[in-house]
């Protein structure tokens, strides 16, 4: 019997019109879909690094988060816009839908787009790197160390170092 589960990406991504940088995971955590926003697994350190790098309290709330994010000129969404997945595991993903990503991009002021880990980059390259294009004056995903529980090698402290020099030049 298999634990696959067809499912749909069921939240928006955060942008607005001043949005300078995409941050991609890969698909939603069985936490954050629970929470209905991205990142909501209370071990993931997105939410700690991003306050970290901006100087910022952690937010708690989705409207803390979006509010972070948002003032900061960050967007986030994911690659993925339905697949089959078995709970959280990224390398169970397979009958990937890309999302709209080239149809977000016109949409806002993004310049640099960051892979939140390694697999949120294979995706973004095997499905979405060719439809941009279009978009001569878009630097093209660049892999950041995933904030995921599961990337235990990497500290909390390292991880802030690398995605502030990373991000630091768009923010």
């Amino acid at each position: 019997m298999s634990d696959y589960q067809h499912l749909i990406h069921e939240f928006a991504p955060v942008f607005n019109k001043d949005s300078r940088i995409l941050i991609l995971g890969t698909f939603p955590s069985v936490k954050s879909r629970e929470q209905n926003f991205y990142y909501g697994h209370p071990q993931n350190r997105f939410w700690k690094i991003l306050a970290e790098i901006t100087n910022a309290q952690t937010p708690i709330t989705i409207e803390e988060k979006q509010q972070l994010l948002l003032s900061h000129r960050i967007a986030v969404w994911d690659v993925i816009q339905s697949c089959e997945i078995i709970g959280s595991s990224d390398s169970s993903i397979r009958n990937v839908h890309p999302a709209d990503i080239s149809g977000l991009i016109p949409q806002t002021s993004i310049t640099a787009i960051f892979g939140n880990g390694n697999k949120a980059c294979q995706l973004f390259e095997k499905y979405t790197v060719s439809s941009l294009s279009d978009f001569p004056n878009l630097q093209t995903i660049q892999k950041l160390p995933s904030t995921s529980p599961a990337n235990a090698s990497w500290s909390l402290e390292r991880l802030c170092c690398i995605w502030k020099e990373k991000l630091a030049p768009y923010l």
